[in-house]
């Protein structure tokens, strides 16, 4: 795998004012929906499983409570195929202020539904349902936060810039597990679980106002003006990319599968795992991702830079292998029950998690030409989220609890990252000149 190009002298060197808005907008949008998406995450595991899935076995009630957390990610292509299709045909701005409603309307109710004990079944049905509304968000969200930042900026550094929207999910963990750490401690464990979680699910309706704010301001990208200016907006985007784009969707599917389930492994099951096994307390959990996740603030920016100067899918790789490599090593590391040690090796979890997730988006996006970019890479980003993290902790607890050790787990994220490879095998290095192409012409 050879290095990427060097930016020609007559390239920009320098970012526009509009890229830098952009890039704010795109962090702060993707944060706040993801804000919405992990607070979901963390109650499932420590919550939901006692108020809306209550059963006389725990391991059965967090079960259903997984199932409930995996239909965000299977509507996700839903999202995808819908405002997908939708962002290449009527541009990413106006799609990106359509999820932000939609995934913030989903969570704000969900902070207001009544528990099974008040209303029963019809409790647990609207909760799917509201997930449901989550996931369709998320789906149509993630192409268009990362095109809006990637398009205003220069072609050659799309490593760094289509890194603001991955920097969204670590900053959304951050702020929800924060904000539940500070519920949990300030009141007692039985007003928190009847109430006090319910404050950061209803607290989601500001923080969406002010991403509507930041979004209506934006002007639609350069390279989507582009498209239009050229007549080259494709009829049918999806079926397009479904009859000519299948190596380049595969690629970017499969390249998913091990950061998915990673990242799932150390925001979500470590809360189970460290919590019932070791006996640590849900603080001691949440403390350590939130740590994890303020660290990944700046190494997933870092990473994506670090690939535009050196080969994406090599870096990518050789952390996919490394992840491999890890798994074990940690769960070693925590059986001595320390906290530090805990918080440590969440960190340098997250941290291999931060070195494929910061250039998963520029990679993604560079497998699809720009007329097919957000069909194509909705699509694929949707779809592998169904196999990867849809289903990760449903079946990290269902090995736990059939093994009662973390060995299989082990060997379920070695298999990922094999996958993951195999992706980055079967994807192409950037091609930068189509971006400046398109520009010219419409210029022209």
């Amino acid at each position: 795998m050879s290095a990427t190009t060097s930016p020609s002298p007559t390239r920009r060197s320098k970012p526009s004012a509009g890229a830098i808005k952009a890039f704010i907008a795109s962090v702060t949008g993707t944060s706040l929906e993801y804000y919405d998406f992990a607070i979901y995450s963390v109650a499932s595991a420590l919550v939901f499983p006692k108020i809306f899935f209550p059963t006389n076995d725990e391991t059965t009630g967090l079960l259903l409570s997984f199932s409930a957390f995996a239909v965000g990610y299977l509507a996700r292509p839903i999202g995808g195929v819908v405002f997908g299709r939708l962002g290449d045909k009527i541009g990413r701005k106006n799609v990106l202020v359509i999820t932000l409603i939609l995934i913030g309307t989903a969570t704000v109710l969900i902070g207001a539904l009544p528990d099974y004990h008040t209303i029963g079944i019809g409790a647990t049905i609207i909760l799917v349902l509201l997930r449901l509304a989550q996931g369709i968000g998320v789906g149509g969200e993630w192409g268009g936060a990362v095109l809006l930042s990637s398009e205003y900026a220069n072609p050659n550094k799309r490593g760094f810039w289509s890194s603001a929207a991955q920097i969204g999910p670590p900053a959304g963990n951050l702020l929800a597990n924060g904000a539940l750490a500070v519920l949990a401690a300030v009141m007692s464990n039985g007003a928190f679980i009847a109430w006090g979680w319910r404050v950061a699910f209803l607290s989601s309706a500001i923080l969406v106002a002010f991403g509507l704010v930041i979004r209506l301001k934006l002007e639609e990208t350069p390279v989507f003006k582009a498209i239009e200016a050229t007549g080259e907006r494709p009829k049918a985007p999806i079926k397009e990319v479904l009859t000519t784009q299948f190596r380049p969707l595969l690629a970017a599917a499969l390249c998913r599968i091990c950061p998915d389930v990673l990242y799932a492994l150390f925001t979500v099951f470590v809360a189970v795992y460290a919590t019932k096994e070791l006996g640590m307390t849900t603080g001691n959990v949440l403390g350590a991702v939130l740590v994890g996740s303020a660290f990944q603030l700046f190494l997933i920016p870092a990473a994506g830079a670090v690939t535009d100067r050196f080969n994406r899918r090599l870096v990518y790789g050789i952390t996919a292998a490394a992840t491999a490599v890890y798994i074990p090593l940690f769960f070693l590391m925590i059986q001595s029950r320390s906290v530090l040690v805990l918080t440590v090796g969440v960190v340098i979890g997250l941290g291999l998690h931060a070195f494929m997730y910061g250039p998963q988006a520029a990679f993604i996006t560079e497998q699809f030409p720009a007329r097919l970019r957000y069909a194509g890479s909705s699509l694929a980003y949707t779809v592998a989220g169904v196999v990867g993290g849809a289903v990760a902790p449903l079946i990290f607890t269902a090995l736990y609890a059939a093994t009662g050790n973390w060995i299989l787990i082990a060997a379920y994220l070695l298999v990922t990252a094999v996958v993951t490879i195999i992706g980055l095998a079967l994807g192409r290095d950037p091609e930068p000149d189509e971006d400046l192409r398109l520009l010219a012409e419409a210029s022209a």
